[in-house]
Order: structure tokens, then C-alpha cells, then sequence
């Protein structure tokens, strides 16, 4: 989209170098599995039990890893990074809309350009900083106030074109009538002047509004913490002032589409879908919104996963590199939650902390006294109070290797010894963490892409059976999404279980009156997650 920033955190390729090691990493990426250490892959060294458990034979030590990675890929010959992306924050109070102004033509905003300064060394944490896993963030409390609707100076033709978009805008899964069509005509009938000006602006900015970001008001996203930056980087006052500098105002609206590939081929579906097939185009109108919520640039290398389809994608250059099963939460409180965050360290041999619910609900520090378990830990608090610890191994809830992505919800990837799950069609077994197939192949690779790290360091990580923390030098970003109907890891269209029931809550909001947009930026429900300790 023209002026659109790419997301901070990510990193840029030229064409020609992308496709070198893109070619070379779709054919060297499943090299990893016959490299692997022994009892890292699903099907090695490891026997199904029928409480779905698995049991491991010792690891014995294996030729290190090879690299799965191109060399134009590898850190030593990578461009230079940006610098780390900071943490969005809510808009402040709108300014207050002004008499109506002759526009301008708007300034270009000057392009990003990478940090000459020089990466931090990156760092291999040797123990956890503490037994526990890291404290949830608390969200930050900002004050909520209505989007920023700007008011210009409109030409009938500028008015004209907006009409016509707004009249063709249901190609989009929108409704015409939200931007108050009838109004807009009247006014243009009446001529260039104060009531055309407040007419057009409004209708432009509300259509900008729910292009960019959405029009399902944040209390029907259930549990959506994926915070959309695309208001950050193209403000409704840039976009107005662009459309009427450029007298493009349809380009400008169209240049918000969303540009992962399942808005386009929703957007196909949608047209070749009957009028008289009103389920169908709702459920198409609920999954093209929910794209809308997301940040319309994704990045260059990042990870994306959708719930209902139990798959995680590596994605490099728009091209998926590599598919993953996972296994997901469990429909209920502990539901698996939206975010876009990023990924700064993977855990070889992670610890877990049991959380004091599942230790204080279920009694297990007591069960643990009195029956001694190999792999925990029991400490007693002077208050009285029990920590509850699993030690690094096969049997470890989190597996060999969890990939650490920072958020307030306490939600990551990670391996798990539990792997006869990956087999089953509907995988939704977890307290909200995202188990993932091969995670560490996974996490070896982000090591590799980000870190500079060696397959022999792998290996020795790996077989250590200590906890090892590999800070990256350069975050990856990962989506955690959540779609019922769109392209399958094969490329086909496909409509996938609401298994959280979460697209009648969307699906009313887009049949109600349109409501009014604020600066709240992601949902207030609460996320409880926990993995099964035992």
C-alpha cells in the first residue's frame, strides 16, 4: 500500500536475494527431520501409551543438525536489522475537528530505514532467572476516547467517486448503507459548501475506519489481543488528505485491503457466491472482517497460526516454507487467545512452574509429599504456600523446547511429550498454550535464522538436559489468528468448526447498527492458562 510502513520487528529482503533462499530453503527444510538429535521427532525413538502419554529411551548422542537454513539466509551474510519494535500504545485524545480547509498536498512520511547502530551480542541464559515462568504484564490503563474524524474541504467530483465506492463497497463485505449513502447524494445535490464537506468527510472517515481496522466493536472479539497497528501507520488524516490531494479517493480506500491471500480469495468467494445463499456470505463476510483486525503488512519471516485449523505456517518472503500440527486449548475458560506478538528467545529444555490454581485446586504439592514423583520439585513458602516445579526432560509438559514470545496473556509455543495428539482430527486438549508438532526443528530453525546459532550448539543444548535460553538478535513476529473459513495449507478453500463459538458475537455486530469507533484497541476478557501438570 502506498506510504504504508512495514512492521518495525521484522526485516526487509531484495527481490533477488529472497529468491535464492527461498528456492533453497523449500528444498532444504525437511533435511532437519533425518538430522535431528535422537528423540526429537514425533516418530523416533518413542513408544504411545494409551493414556496418550509417550515414553522416551535415553538420548544418545547424534551427528549435530545440519543447517536447514540457505546460506543468504544465515545471520553472517543477513542485511542489517531494525531496531526492536516497541510496544503500541493507545492514540491520544483526537484533536478537535477544525472549520473546513482548502487541502493541502500532504507531505510524504519519510521511509524507515534499518539501524546503522549495531546488534547487541546476543546471550544464552544458562539458568532461568527464576524457577517460575514470567509474571503476566500488566496491561497498561489508557483512557478510551472516540476515533478522530477529520473534516476537509470536498470537490462534487472527490464527493461523486466516494458515492460510487460507497455504493459498490458490499464487494468487500460491508454494508452501503452504514455509510449513509442517501445523505451523501442530498448533500452533493446541494452543492460544494459546509454540509458537503461534513457529509463526504464523515462518510470517508467511518469507510477508512472499517477498512483498515474492523467494524466489529471490540466487545464482540472474543479474546482478541492481536493489537492492529495500521492506525499507527496510515491515521485517518493522512488517508483523507491523500484521497482528496490525489483525487483517488477509490485507490486510497482500496489500498487497506488486507494482503494476506485469504482476503482475496475470501473476496473471490463472496462474488461467486449466490445472493440467495445467506449463510455462506455471512460466514464469508465474519472470516474477511476478521482480517481487517489484523495488520494489514504481516512482515517478511514470521509465524501464523489459525485455532480452528489446528496448523501453524512458517512463512518467509509470502511464500510458507514449512507446515506444522498443533494442538490448541480447550474450548472454555482456558480458550486459546488472538495475539500478534514476537518471538525473543527459544528454551532448549525449558522448566515449568505449576501454577498455584492447579496447585492449590488439586491438591498436588500434598501428592507429591507423600508420593514422590521424578521430574518435580516441591518447595514450602514461609507463608506456608507450595512451588511447584518440573524439571527439564522427555516427560516435561512443555517438552524439549518452548519458543518464547513475550505477551500479558502468558501464551507460547512449545514442544510436548504428549505427541500421539498430533495425530488426532480435532486438537484441542491444551489450557490455552499452542503445542506444537516438531517444535524442535521449529525452534532450531528460529535459533539458526536469529540467533547465529551453530548445529553443534544445537546439539550440545539439546543433549545437555539443561535449561538453556537463546535470546534472539532479532525478534520474529508470530499471529495467532482465528478463522473459520479460508485457504488450507493445500490452498483450498475450506470452512473449519467455530470451535470456540465465536463467530455469532461477529456475525450480530455485523447486523446491527454500525457503532462508533474509539481508540480501544484489543478485548478486556480474561485469559487463563495452565498446562496439564501430570
Amino acid at each position: 500500500m502506498a506510504g504504508k510502513q512495514h512492521r518495525p520487528g521484522t526485516s526487509t529482503f531484495g527481490q533477488r536475494s529472497a529468491g535464492l533462499w527461498l528456492a533453497g530453503a523449500a528444498m532444504l527444510l525437511p533435511a532437519i527431520a533425518l538430522t535431528l538429535p535422537t528423540g526429537a521427532q514425533a516418530n523416533g525413538s518413542q513408544t504411545a501409551q494409551n493414556d496418550g502419554s509417550t515414553t522416551h529411551t535415553a538420548p544418545r548422542r547424534t551427528p549435530a543438525p545440519t543447517s536447514i537454513l540457505p546460506a543468504a539466509m544465515r545471520q553472517d551474510s543477513a542485511p542489517a536489522a531494525p531496531q526492536a519494535r516497541s510496544t503500541p500504545q493507545a492514540r491520544s485524545t483526537p484533536q478537535a475537528r477544525s472549520t473546513p480547509q482548502a487541502t493541502s498536498t500532504p507531505q510524504a512520511r519519510p521511509t524507515p530505514q534499518a539501524s546503522p547502530t549495531p546488534l547487541p551480542a546476543p546471550h544464552i541464559d544458562a539458568q532461568p532467572a527464576s524457577s517460575a515462568s514470567p509474571a503476566p504484564q500488566t496491561r497498561e490503563v489508557t483512557t478510551i476516547e472516540p476515533a478522530e474524524e477529520p473534516i476537509r474541504t470536498w470537490t462534487l467530483a472527490d464527493a461523486q467517486a466516494l458515492l460510487a465506492t460507497i455504493k459498490g463497497i458490499g464487494a468487500e463485505g460491508l454494508y452501503p448503507a452504514d455509510y449513509k449513502p442517501q445523505d451523501l447524494a442530498a448533500a452533493i445535490l446541494g452543492g460544494p459548501g459546509q454540509t458537503l464537506d461534513q457529509v463526504a468527510s464523515r462518510a470517508f472517515d467511518w469507510l477508512a475506519e472499517d477498512l483498515r481496522d474492523g467494524r466489529t466493536p471490540m466487545d464482540s472479539r472474543i479474546q482478541w489481543f492481536a493489537v492492529d497497528t495500521d492506525v499507527d501507520t496510515d491515521p485517518t488524516h493522512d488517508l483523507i488528505d491523500k484521497a482528496l490531494a490525489t483525487h483517488d479517493v477509490p485507490g486510497v480506500l482500496a489500498s487497506l485491503d488486507p494482503t494476506y491471500r485469504d482476503y482475496a480469495a475470501l473476496k473471490a468467494a463472496l462474488a461467486a457466491t449466490p445472493k440467495t445463499d445467506r449463510a455462506t456470505r455471512d460466514l464469508i463476510r465474519i472470516n474477511m472482517e476478521r482480517w481487517r483486525w489484523m495488520p494489514r503488512d504481516l512482515g517478511s519471516v514470521y509465524l501464523i497460526t489459525n485455532v480452528p485449523e489446528f496448523m501453524l505456517r512458517f512463512t518467509i518472503g509470502g511464500k510458507v516454507l514449512k507446515t506444522y500440527k498443533t494442538v490448541v486449548g480447550k474450548p472454555g475458560r482456558t480458550a486459546t487467545p488472538q495475539l500478534a506478538e514476537h518471538i525473543e528467545a527459544v528454551v532448549f529444555n525449558p522448566t515449568w512452574t505449576v501454577p498455584q490454581s492447579i496447585i492449590q485446586h488439586e491438591g498436588l504439592a500434598e501428592k507429591l509429599l507423600a508420593r514422590p514423583r521424578k521430574g518435580y520439585k516441591v518447595t514450602k513458602n514461609a507463608n506456608g504456600s507450595y512451588n511447584v516445579v518440573q524439571e527439564p526432560g522427555d516427560t516435561n509438559s512443555l517438552g524439549r523446547m518452548k519458543i518464547d514470545m513475550p505477551n500479558s496473556q502468558a501464551i507460547y509455543l512449545h514442544d510436548t511429550p504428549a505427541k500421539a495428539l498430533f495425530n488426532t482430527p480435532v486438537r484441542a486438549y491444551s489450557h490455552g498454550c499452542i503445542r506444537t508438532e516438531n517444535a524442535l526443528a521449529l525452534g532450531m530453525t528460529i535459533a539458526q535464522l536469529r540467533h547465529d546459532l551453530t548445529p553443534e550448539e544445537g546439539n550440545e543444548l539439546y543433549h545437555s538436559l539443561k535449561y538453556k535460553r537463546v535470546v534472539l538478535k532479532q525478534s520474529i513476529p508470530v499471529y495467532i489468528t482465528y478463522t473459520t473459513m479460508g485457504l488450507n495449507v493445500d490452498g483450498q478453500m475450506t470452512t473449519y468448526k467455530d470451535l470456540y463459538g465465536r463467530d455469532g458475537a461477529v456475525l450480530a455486530s455485523m447486523h446491527a447498527p454500525r457503532v462508533p469507533h474509539t481508540t480501544q484497541r484489543t478485548s478486556t476478557q480474561e485469559v487463563i492458562v495452565a498446562e496439564d501438570p501430570l
